[in-house]
Parts: C-alpha cells; sequence; structure tokens
C-alpha cells in the first residue's frame, strides 16, 4: 500500500501532485472510498461532523476533489455484512480516503473489521490520512492525543515506523516545545506537520511534502 500521510489533507499544490504521482493517473480517473470512522471515536466531534466530511466542508477537503466514484466505507459495519461484500469494494478503490477524528479507535476498527488484514495485499491502493487517519498507521500516537476511553493504550497499526504530531502551529497548544516534550514519550523517529505538510511512504521510501513547517523529531539521536 502507497501512504500519503497528512495533517489537514490536500491543502496545497505539492500535496496535490504527490497523490496524482502515486496514484498514477488523474484524480478525475481515480476511485475513492471514504472512511470516517474515527470521526465517531473523537470526544468532540457531533452528528454533523460526518456529513461535513462528505461534503467536503472538513480539512483539505479531500472529498470534493473530483473523484471519478465516491463512496463511504464505514468500518463498524463490515463484521456485520461479511468479507465476501465488502473486500471487493475496497479492492476495487484506487484511495482510501481516511478521516481524522480519534485514532486509537480508528486502530480497533481497522482490526475488527477485517481491514487490516488485507492492508498488505493492496499493493496498489493509496490510502490518504488526514490527522488521525495519518496518526493510525504509526506504532504509538502518545497518552495525550487518546480520546477513546476504552483505549488500553496509545498504540496504532504501526505499518510505518515513525510517529506524527499533526497541526502543528494550527492550534495554540500544538506548539514545537509541545511535539519535542510529547515526542520524549515516543519510541522512534516522529514528524511535526502542520497542516501544509505531509508524509508519503512508497515502496519503502518516506519522503516528505511540505509547503509549510515541518520537524523530524528523533529523541534517540
Amino acid at each position: 500500500m502507497k501512504l500519503l500521510l497528512t495533517s489537514g489533507g490536500i491543502t496545497n499544490p505539492s500535496i496535490s501532485r504527490a497523490l496524482v504521482g502515486m496514484l498514477g493517473r488523474p484524480i478525475a480517473e481515480s476511485s475513492a472510498l471514504c472512511i470516517p470512522t474515527a470521526q465517531w471515536g473523537h470526544p468532540g466531534r457531533e452528528p454533523v461532523s460526518v456529513p461535513d466530511l462528505l461534503r467536503g466542508r472538513a480539512w483539505g477537503g479531500t472529498t470534493s476533489l473530483g473523484w471519478k466514484s465516491l463512496g463511504v466505507l464505514e468500518l463498524t459495519a463490515l463484521p456485520t455484512i461479511g468479507a465476501e461484500h465488502w473486500v471487493p469494494w475496497v479492492r476495487e478503490a484506487d484511495v482510501l480516503l481516511v478521516a481524522g477524528g480519534e485514532a486509537t479507535y480508528l486502530s480497533h476498527w481497522v482490526r475488527e473489521s477485517g481491514l487490516a488484514d488485507l492492508i498488505p495485499r493492496l499493493v496498489d491502493t493509496v490510502w490518504v490520512g488526514v490527522s488521525a487517519g495519518s496518526m493510525v498507521m504509526t506504532p504509538r500516537i502518545g497518552p495525550a492525543f487518546v480520546g477513546w476511553p476504552s483505549a488500553p493504550d496509545d498504540c496504532t497499526l504501526g505499518v510505518v515506523d515513525f510517529s506524527i504530531f499533526p497541526h502543528l502551529d494550527v492550534f495554540p497548544e500544538n506548539t514545537l516545545a509541545a511535539a519535542e516534550r510529547w515526542s520524549a514519550g515516543i519510541d522512534g523517529p516522529a514528524y511535526a506537520l502542520d497542516d501544509q505538510s505531509a508524509v508519503t511512504v512508497d515502496d519503502g521510501v518516506v519522503e516528505v511534502v511540505s509547503e509549510g513547517r515541518w520537524t523530524l523529531l528523533d529523541p534517540g539521536a
């Protein structure tokens, strides 16, 4: 699977070009599935959050880019309908648009739904994460980002070997100093990204795409 791990979505031409490059075709010729599941686990979300996401009003407007087709894949529903029903949907999609919200809740449902087992076989599919949708692919998110009361710890899927501190400078509390304190409790490297920055992972190669501010934090260096 190819990963485009953003903080705020497709927010500038550089990130948009990275997405098209990973797809290997124009967005207008690509099919997408939106995964809103992380929204339900965030204590600050309300019932209007998911409709706003699907209308393209959420950060980055990933659902309003002009996809050839756009569907919704709600992970909490998948265990009740059978893999034979939904796995073909995922295999046929060019991109999974994974919304922000609560990363440990999303991690739980990626596993419970069976999607985690499918990910290693989705070689050409692009995973576009926004905030928690990006953080879920990392090993840990740090206790400060855990908002789901049932989360056993701050561990997530560990598809990549680095962590992500999103929304650098977007909120008053998301300062570089705060990111440095957060990274001190994370094992391994981490990227602090503002909403104009993203990390791409393609065939094992990790690159930062940015028209803003980002920092590599490595407490082990």
